[in-house]
């Protein structure tokens, strides 16, 4: 007897470029960002920009997604979230997450 294969379901998937203001610098803030990310299976990426606002761009399905973007929005003790701009994107197909 043949065991079939695990049916897979298709998940659409999304990705949004963010841009995060407030006290987001010098507080462990993209180390926050990351393990959300990582706990949420997401790719992409989070980094400084030079004027103190933090960049990242997530990819996943569109639960985790904005599972990320309400725990950003939150961030970690110690930040100041003033604010989260918000951009869909096309998806580039990244599994992993990096810290830039």
């Amino acid at each position: 007897m043949r065991i079939p294969e695990p049916v897979r379901v298709l998940v659409e998937r999304v990705r949004c470029h963010l841009v995060i203001r407030g006290r987001v610098q010098g507080v462990g803030f993209r180390y926050y960002a990351a393990h959300q990310a990582r706990v949420l299976a997401l790719g992409g990426f989070i980094r400084n920009l030079p004027d103190g606002r933090v960049e990242s761009e997530v990819e996943g399905s569109k639960e985790a997604v904005e599972a990320f973007i309400d725990r950003v929005r939150r961030g970690p003790a110690g930040s100041v979230v003033a604010g989260v701009d918000v951009r869909v994107i096309d998806p580039l197909g990244e599994e992993a997450f990096r810290i830039g």
